[in-house]
């Protein structure tokens, strides 16, 4: 049988905790299925394997959160059991801008001196930019907001 590399001794605090964790029908699985592994592999009375059976997941994923919570000593047990955070480019568009678009879209398009019945994307965007919500936004930015917040362009609907 091979050694275990990552060797977890919970404190009785720690212990407590997770069991809690495991123990609470409102947790959310992933933090209850993280918190198991870590009560599993305290000790190394099990090994990965028998971990990953037990768990039902793979041998790699017992691993990075043997790891990563030896890695995370000294933050709160539930911290130590959250996804990292992940990379990627930060919104451009606050929430609150968001609500103005959302607003202005709702707004008759004479209201703005648009000599139209209903917004079309081109002309919601012009005068997003012109209303300075935003710097500047895409026609298909906009469109696709519209589409996944599902307004719907041929009714105008105030209030």
């Amino acid at each position: 049988m091979r050694k275990i590399k990552h060797i977890i001794n919970l404190k009785e605090k720690e212990k407590e905790q997770l069991e809690k964790i495991v123990q609470t029908p409102t947790a959310l699985q992933k933090i209850a299925k993280r918190a198991r592994i870590i009560l599993m592999a305290d000790s190394g009375e099990y090994n990965n394997i028998e971990i990953a059976k037990y768990v039902g997941i793979d041998v790699g994923e017992i691993t990075k959160w043997r790891k990563r919570w030896l890695d995370t000593e000294g933050l709160g047990v539930e911290e130590r059991l959250e996804d990292k955070a992940r990379s990627g480019r930060p919104a451009t568009i606050t929430a609150e801008q968001w609500c103005k678009i959302m607003a202005l879209a709702c707004e008759k398009p004479e209201a703005y001196g648009v000599p139209e019945t209903h917004w079309s994307h081109a002309t919601l965007t012009k005068t997003i930019i012109k209303e300075n919500i935003v710097e500047t936004i895409s026609v298909t930015h906009v469109g696709n907001f519209l589409k996944k917040s599902n307004y719907n362009l041929t009714e105008v609907s105030i209030g």
